[in-house]
């Protein structure tokens, strides 16, 4: 069977594409040809690309904090045929402190962007084994790398798909299974109001939390410099790359940021290789 990189139309599964990039990444693969499920949870809200595409266009509703009900979605997917891409595209911040945060956020948090993206590739993994091969993509971010403050449980959520999808990479490459996290920038997607906040306690007010905060939340997302229709067209060209990358940087500002993390990083373990080669038993 030829590799999903190489078919004229291929299947889509998108998560989160009622909106921002996951909506953007289901019009740019119709508009190419394609085949899309996607998953909302407003049933309205691709009336408009139903009415253009019709049957190219399958809408499912699901709420990713649900097991039951995205293994029926999956399950209902794949029986009308092969999937070759999936997109872990639905996501969310809770912003704070962590000493703010409720046990319920927290774990609501990791279940979104961890637990979910993590049974849903799971579950593709097989049937695209058997098909000869397929794409996972996974919509990490820069926070996937930096960490900020107010962001504890989603950077949590977003660095542990980091190392998940880089381990099952390595995992699955035989089989023509190719995964890649896409970490973007600031990207106008909406994303900025659709930010949930903890109850703010005053210890917090002047530090780097509460400057956080208030930038968030006074943040003008036309100041934003990514595109979201070009993010999607970069995306999509990974998909028909036979060799696509496992990180996919988009966005100056996400490029500055992870160059200056890395650069810190590295520059901090170097510091510590005297010390590091120290605790070797002494023969």
């Amino acid at each position: 069977m030829p590799a999903p990189s190489d078919k004229t139309s291929r299947h889509w599964f998108v998560t989160g594409a009622s909106g921002g990039l996951g909506r953007h990444l289901t019009e740019h693969a119709l508009r190419n040809g394609d085949r899309v499920t996607a998953t909302v949870r407003r049933p309205a809200a691709l009336d408009g690309l139903r009415e253009t595409y019709g049957a190219r266009l399958t809408v499912e509703i699901l709420d990713l904090t649900r097991s039951a009900d995205v293994d029926e979605v999956i399950g209902r997917t794949l029986r009308s045929g092969p999937v070759d891409i999936v997109v872990n595209n639905a996501g969310y911040a809770v912003v704070g402190a962590a000493e703010e945060m409720t046990t319920e956020q927290m774990r609501d948090q990791i279940e979104v962007l961890l637990l979910a993206p993590m049974a849903i590739t799971r579950a593709f993994l097989q049937p695209m084994r058997e098909q000869g091969g397929g794409r996972i993509i996974q919509i990490s971010s820069v926070g996937g790398q930096v960490g900020i403050p107010t962001h504890s449980s989603y950077h949590a959520g977003k660095w542990g798909l980091e190392g998940f999808t880089e381990s099952v990479s390595r995992e699955v490459s035989d089989f023509n299974i190719h995964l890649t996290l896409v970490e973007p920038g600031a990207t106008r997607t909406g994303f900025a109001s659709a930010l949930k906040y903890t109850t703010e306690t005053t210890v917090y007010r002047d530090t780097a939390v509460g400057r956080t905060r208030h930038h968030l939340e006074t943040a003008d997302e036309n100041t934003f410099t990514g595109d979201p229709a070009k993010l999607a067209a970069a995306i999509y060209d990974t998909t028909r790359h036979p060799s696509p990358p496992l990180r996919l940087t988009l966005g100056s500002d996400a490029y500055g940021a992870i160059h200056v993390a890395l650069t810190e990083r590295l520059t901090a373990l170097e510091t510590q290789k005297a010390l590091a080669e120290s605790v070797a038993f002494t023969h």
